[in-house]
């Protein structure tokens, strides 16, 4: 016999075993014989049962094969079941709201910050310092571009040349004079 794992199963166990204590030996062997023939009975039961259970899924799944509802239907089905009950349940609902309201709070967020981002571009490309660099970037490459195109007259023999004399003439540029 296992051990009783409540205390209200230990209780009666010990009422159970109190009980069969009084008996006389011929009744308590009487009553070891019935609960014999009732565990026997009941066993056969179980063996019925499961051959009638085994009977039926066999047939079930006959019935399945015959409709064309394979396992793969099956678990589809089940698992679109219960998406739909996880999406009908009051947490997923919560959940969802906060989350959406979370989504949208963001979104202002980012589009204030992207909005400050580019009013201060704005700003800078108006202001006098970066109108003085577009100005001198602006004036070196027509400076450029002149020397360039007279070079192919003749006066000067390449690009390099006319970025040279470009930085002999006291404009910034981004080569370096030791590469001549």
């Amino acid at each position: 016999m296992s051990e009783p794992t409540s205390p209200a199963a230990s209780v009666a166990s010990a009422d159970i075993a109190a009980e069969f204590a009084a008996l006389t030996v011929e009744e308590q062997e009487q009553q070891r014989a019935e609960w014999s023939q009732e565990l026997a009975r009941v066993e056969e039961e179980i063996v019925t049962l499961r051959t009638v259970l085994a009977s039926k899924t066999r047939h079930a799944s006959d019935l399945k094969r015959k409709l064309g509802i394979t396992v793969w239907k099956e678990i589809t089905d089940d698992m679109n079941q219960g998406l739909k009950n996880v999406k009908e349940s009051s947490v997923f609902q919560r959940t969802e709201s906060v989350l959406k309201s979370t989504s949208e709070k963001t979104a202002s967020v980012f589009g204030s910050i992207t909005s400050g981002i580019s009013s201060k571009f704005s700003q800078m490309k108006n202001s006098d310092s970066m109108r003085s660099i577009e100005e001198k970037v602006g004036s070196a490459y027509e400076n450029v571009k002149t020397k360039v195109s007279t070079s192919r007259s003749g006066s000067v023999t390449s690009f390099p040349d006319a970025l040279n004399e470009n930085n002999s003439s006291g404009l910034n540029s981004p080569t370096n004079s030791t590469d001549k």
